[in-house]
């Protein structure tokens, strides 16, 4: 079953996984909208991330988890052909850290994992909570669940190992594939959010001290 879960998931004429949209004419779409007008306009990194003024910070936080989880699931995806069972028997960032896959279905107890079937359970597990309407509520006047926040923060921290493993285990292949620009660009923006909102516990982050390479955090 892993490896055609695997197959599916790493179909190259797709992304990795389908992207979750925003459905256009919502106040949510008109949020992505203008984030990503000031990401392509080159403004700072730092203020891109601020809150714009009079939006909601949760609605604010939901885009930019959607579309973090879009971009690194390409980055990811871009990858993988070089993130397989024999390369990466364990989903760690280097000697000292190791990452366990943890749910409340299959893996009740933290559990060792190789890295793409840690990437498989975790992409799934996102797509599973960012497409519930109880967790993410897309309709006008559906208020945010109270848990809304820390929801968040487990899919970022988690969304950041992604990261951690790429540059530790693969950052030769994303030298060699010319998407060393594209995937720091991509990091700093996710970087500087979470920063911005205090959304991950700053241990969390210990693995990329100065990463990327040449960019001191």
């Amino acid at each position: 079953a892993m490896a055609l879960c695997l197959k599916q998931v790493f179909n190259k004429d797709k992304t990795f996984r389908p992207r979750k949209k925003f459905e256009p004419g919502t106040q949510r779409f008109e949020l992505y909208k203008k984030a990503q007008a000031s990401l392509k306009s080159g403004l700072d990194l730092k203020a891109v991330v601020q809150l714009p003024p009079g939006e909601s910070i949760n609605d604010w936080i939901a885009v930019h988890v959607v579309d973090f989880f879009n971009r690194i699931n390409l980055i990811y995806g871009t990858m993988s052909e070089y993130c397989t069972e024999r390369s990466c028997p364990i989903m760690s960032g280097g000697l000292k850290y190791e990452y366990r896959w943890q749910d409340d279905s299959k893996y009740k107890k933290p559990t060792k994992l190789s890295a793409p079937q840690y990437m498989c359970m975790l992409m799934d597990w996102i797509e599973m909570l960012i497409n519930n309407e109880d967790i993410f509520p897309t309709r006008i006047g559906v208020p945010f669940p109270k848990q809304f926040q820390q929801v968040c923060t487990k899919i970022l921290t988690r969304l950041f190992r992604v990261f951690v493993h790429v540059y530790i285990h693969h950052f030769d292949s994303i030298i060699n594939m010319g998407a060393e620009a594209h995937v720091n660009t991509c990091y700093k923006h996710f970087y500087y959010f979470i920063r911005e909102f205090s959304l991950i516990d700053h241990r969390e982050l210990e693995p990329l001290v100065g990463m990327p390479p040449g960019w001191g955090t």
